[in-house]
């Protein structure tokens, strides 16, 4: 049914401009998701703060990497357009639209994020730290069980996914065989290369997924967020609003969170000095902010489209542009101690955060006090051409052994 909507249409509007597939995956594009390790590409780096992104079929668009060029759009939702999906799908039926934060405007957005945001109050998250422990000190017993027998481990699928995913799973209210269904679609939703509709019908796939878990909620309501909602919100709330709620934060909660777990067990193995001062009580907020800089999961933010002509870093974008942020570039740019965008900024800033700074503030230093060994055991294999950064493999060792390849640090 969604990803029926999701096809056909046009950018800007009927009768206007490309297709849903108008986006070719040049070497411009590749650049904002490739790497230099936790860096961005050099050449995006040394880049104008607003240049044009080569794209087919006559659309002009843009790609953002200064900090606070960056920081003016992702505030300018007066200037800039969220509703990507429905200005590329043209979608008339607006019942059939996926719904979700990060693909809506006020006031369908306002109106969302005001059900959201007492859900993820300091208040509301408090409850779900002994949950949070109780997860991150279960997987941390299997990762001992097979340090005891000598064996590396891979702090993506040992460490990072299973924490994330439980955690999101428990916080929705979502059933082991829901997490098995969505687990496998959402790596493949942020695969550049999964082709210009690929993410599109992936996230259709997993919407249709979630309307069954929706109309299992109103039909019995259970003690997630999504019982809440429904017994709280659910006569102002259509099926497709919930699922698209659960969608964003299902995708938002498991990949980047998962792959900056891993990633924070990356430095820590090789950083012996940063594993240490997490060890023995050093400065973990602060630590975890730099974290999030530093390997700035989320490359880029939703595409935008201008709403009217601006002026942004000394270009002119016209009314229809498409203009896409580099958040990894606009983090880089500015370096240490400034305020980062790893949750993006402004009203679609991640509704998330907190709950993914508590997973990290548990999860990095727990790691570090039970295996003060932790050492690489070979280089990470990286993600190339994903929207969310990241590693495929982790290898590390947890406990000495002459036997294990050094690894150079």
């Amino acid at each position: 049914m969604v990803r029926r909507a999701i096809a056909g249409g046009r950018v800007g509007g009927a009768g206007r401009g490309p297709s849903s597939r108008w986006l070719t995956f040049s070497d411009e594009v590749h650049r904002l998701v490739r790497r230099d390790g936790l860096a961005p590409d050099p050449a995006l780096l040394a880049q104008e703060a607003v240049r044009r992104l080569p794209a087919p079929f006559g659309v002009r668009a843009w790609v953002v990497t200064g900090h606070e060029e960056t920081r003016a759009v992702l505030a300018g939702h007066t200037a800039y357009s969220n509703d990507f999906v429905g200005r590329i799908g043209a979608v008339a039926d607006a019942e059939h639209r996926p719904g979700g934060l990060g693909l809506s405007d006020p006031p369908d957005h306002t109106r969302l994020r005001h059900v959201l945001a007492p859900e993820f109050t300091a208040h509301r998250l408090s409850s779900m730290k002994p949950v949070v422990w109780a997860i991150v000190e279960a997987q941390l017993d299997v990762l001992e069980e097979a340090a005891a027998a000598g064996s590396p481990v891979d702090l993506v699928a040992d460490f990072g996914l299973p924490i994330a995913s439980r955690t999101i799973a428990g916080h929705l209210g979502l059933s082991e065989v829901d997490l098995g269904g969505l687990a496998t679609l959402s790596t493949a939703r942020f695969d550049l290369d999964g082709g210009s509709s690929g993410p599109f019908a992936t996230m259709s796939d997993s919407i249709d997924l979630l309307l069954d878990v929706v109309r299992r909620e109103r039909s019995s309501p259970g003690t997630g967020l999504l019982g809440r909602l429904v017994r709280t919100h659910g006569s102002s709330l259509t099926d497709l609003e919930l699922a698209g709620i659960a969608d964003g934060l299902w995708t938002g909660g498991l990949e980047s969170t998962a792959s900056t777990l891993a990633l924070g067990g990356y430095v820590l193995a090789r950083d012996r000095a940063a594993a240490q001062s997490l060890r023995v009580g050093g400065d973990v907020a602060a630590w975890v902010e730099e974290l999030l800089r530093q390997t700035s999961a989320v490359q880029v933010s939703f595409p935008r489209i201008a709403r009217f002509d601006v002026d942004l870093g000394g270009q002119r974008i016209r009314e229809g542009d498409v203009v896409v942020c580099s958040l990894s570039a606009a983090n880089h740019r500015r370096g240490p101690g400034v305020s980062h965008l790893a949750f993006g900024h402004g009203i679609h800033r991640c509704v998330g955060s907190e709950l993914a700074r508590i997973e990290l503030g548990t999860a990095l230093p727990a790691l570090a006090r039970r295996f003060p060994d932790l050492r690489l055991y070979a280089e990470p294999s990286w993600r190339t051409t994903s929207f969310v950064f990241g590693a495929t493999t982790v290898p590390v060792c947890l406990t000495p052994s002459p036997t294990t390849p050094a690894v150079a640090h």
